[in-house]
């Protein structure tokens, strides 16, 4: 089956229902990196197809009307006959989240797309079997788009640190733009500082890649040019979705999906806006990314 109409990107990944634990209570939302990511682009303006893995059942047509309400395209061959996988977040009193997954990751093999100029890919999509061979082959059958890749390592679904960063290398040296936290950074890369990196992974090709710091804010990194930005000050109610609003952000940058390296001057602006639109979404409660009309910079 095929999109239409032909999405300006394709994300790959998965979607699922994020159950929040807290002090307040449980709500479920929808969610999932890849998820959050096309929703997060769909708000800003950008013609976005997902291709996940979602139950026919009532999670998964909640979370394909959230999605679809936003403006995403969700993938016909998207939908299948087991449960909606699902993510219980448990937050601390800072509101930082630690996860418990309940998923399973497959696509059709002879799933069909559109050539779409923009794949984007990353989280369990790329580790979690059999969904991450299939998703291999699809970046394999689209030599001429252009590849951004957020590995939003979870460290125990991914297998050894040593087998998931041979997994996270082979999608890094298909990629353009690799984003990253810096606990993804310590997980994949142990007792490495964060310049070194940013060495090692533009050393794989990506013509540019940025490591998310949390309230620390983020280092945004060419092989000619590299630069630090602040994140804004926010009122933090929790941190679900804030790497998936940055990496969403980046790839609102027409640069960006180009695939072509920022100059110095507008990699510091892309950091800003990027960091800009990660505090509206930490500012309130699950994976509620910013629509073009809050955002001012």
């Amino acid at each position: 089956m095929t999109v239409p109409p032909h999405p300006s990107v394709l994300v790959i990944g998965e979607a699922l229902m994020d159950i929040t634990d807290s002090a307040a209570g449980v709500i479920e939302t929808p969610g999932g990196g890849p998820a959050n990511v096309a929703l997060g682009l769909a708000r800003r303006g950008v013609d976005t197809a997902l291709l996940a893995s979602l139950g026919r059942d009532a999670r998964g047509l909640v979370i394909a009307a959230h999605l679809e309400e936003s403006g995403v395209i969700v993938h016909p061959d998207t939908f299948h006959d087991r449960a909606t996988s699902t993510a219980r977040a448990t937050l601390d009193e800072t509101g930082a989240a630690t996860y418990d997954f309940d998923i399973s990751w497959e696509i059709p093999e002879a799933v069909s797309v559109d050539e779409p100029a923009v794949i984007h890919t990353g989280s369990l999509a790329t580790f979690l079997e059999p969904g991450a061979d299939a998703v291999a082959q699809l970046l394999a059958a689209h030599p001429a788009a252009v590849v951004t890749f957020d590995p939003n390592i979870r460290p125990a679904l991914v297998g050894s640190p040593a087998a998931a960063r041979a997994r996270f290398e082979g999608v890094a040296r298909r990629a353009a733009v690799v984003k990253l936290s810096d606990e993804d950074a310590d997980f994949l890369f142990p007792e490495t500082d964060l310049p070194d990196v940013l060495d090692a992974i533009l050393a794989l090709g990506p013509r540019l890649v940025a490591i998310t710091r949390g309230g620390a804010g983020a280092i945004l990194s060419t092989a000619t040019d590299r630069i630090e930005v602040a994140a804004p000050r926010a009122s933090v109610v929790d941190t679900i979705g804030a790497g998936d609003t940055f990496m969403a952000s980046l790839l609102t940058e027409p640069s960006v999906r180009a695939g072509v390296a920022p100059s110095a001057a507008d990699l510091q602006e892309i950091g800003e806006r990027a960091v800009a639109a990660a505090a509206v979404t930490v500012s309130r409660a699950g994976a509620d990314l910013p629509w073009e009309s809050e955002l001012t910079l």
